[in-house]
């Protein structure tokens, strides 16, 4: 019962994609668009590549500090095998972080603690969403005069409030303390077990103010790339628009699509960027014009990862390594 469950969430996730992508295609002049795309810098489309991977690359980065400092010491191609992984399987499972669970279940196998693992990839997802928030509360004050929608504004605390609660859960003893009460039922022993282990290696992080604090800077800097490498690729288009709407909209789009709404995100980010930028005067089949092709970026991401994943399967099977325990 429980597999029919999840295999019938999956199906509605490829229906809801589907379904969003069918009504955004049915909006735009298909001739347009491909011309649009046929008539693209391919210099500019290079240089938006690059950047795109550049913060693909940081973000394994800074999951190894991570896992460094929870004393997983492991070789980076050890590293790179897990995290190539949950790109692939990003593109398949809900949301943008679908593939941090694939990740979590890889290295876990390998190092034997599941625990300390998993805390690193929730504080990896985590480290990036305060990245997130704190760009998109810079770009929302310094670029003010061009907000029109005030939904925009709405988003922005929304997802500002989520962080604030996360980090108080995660954080604050006495916070989780009161949480942990709801979870004494009868039915709730493995997982009150494991969100309270879950909780003590996270908060394990608490005294490690140096490593998150190198990790914040990271997730700055990535959540400053990703803004950038849309901005190159309208220019490639020929879109001549100023750059706080890319580094005030594609932080609200990143975390929107973090939601288990459809697979990958896909239909999803498509159509908020379609209407966040249609109205601040771009044309319906540049909007999406640059969507798909960052959208293309990620699916060669994915595709890349998923031919490391796949060929070094014999090898992680036959892996002997422990990692050191320092």
């Amino acid at each position: 019962m429980a597999i029919f469950k999840k295999i019938l969430s999956v199906l509605i996730r490829i229906s809801i994609s589907i379904v969003l992508l069918f009504f955004l295609f049915r909006e735009v002049d298909k001739k347009s668009t491909l011309e649009i795309l046929r008539h693209c810098d391919i210099y500019l489309l290079l240089l938006a590549f690059c950047v795109l991977f550049t913060s693909t690359i940081l973000c394994l980065f800074r999951w190894e500090m991570l896992l460094k400092a929870t004393k997983i010491l492991l070789p980076l191609n050890r590293v790179i095998m897990s995290f190539s992984g949950g790109i692939f399987f990003n593109l398949f499972l809900p949301s943008t972080i679908g593939g941090d669970v694939v990740r979590s279940i890889d290295l876990s196998t390998h190092t034997k603690k599941p625990k300390e693992v998993l805390a690193t990839v929730l504080l990896d997802r985590l480290s990036g969403y305060v990245g997130l928030v704190v760009i998109s509360f810079l770009s929302v004050f310094l670029g003010r005069r061009f907000i029109q929608d005030k939904s925009i504004l709405v988003a922005v605390a929304v997802i500002a409030l989520i962080l604030i609660a996360a980090l108080l859960v995660l954080f604050n003893n006495f916070i989780y303390s009161k949480i942990n009460l709801f979870l004494h039922t009868p039915n709730a022993g493995r997982i009150r077990e494991l969100i309270k282990g879950l909780h003590k290696e996270i908060y394990y992080f608490r005294d490690k103010k140096r490593v998150l604090a190198n990790n914040l800077i990271l997730s700055l800097l990535i959540q400053a790339l990703l803004p950038l490498a849309f901005y190159i690729t309208a220019l490639s288009l020929g879109v001549k628009i100023n750059i706080m709407y890319f580094l005030i909209f594609i932080p609200v789009v990143n975390a929107i699509t973090m939601l288990p709404i459809s697979i990958g995100g896909l239909g999803v980010r498509e159509n908020i960027i379609v209407i966040f930028f249609t109205g601040v005067g771009m044309s319906h089949n540049l909007a999406l014009a640059m969507s798909l092709l960052n959208s293309f970026f990620v699916f060669i991401f994915g595709l890349i990862g998923g031919l490391i994943y796949v060929l070094t399967l014999h090898h992680r099977r036959l892996q002997r390594h422990k990692p050191s325990s320092i």
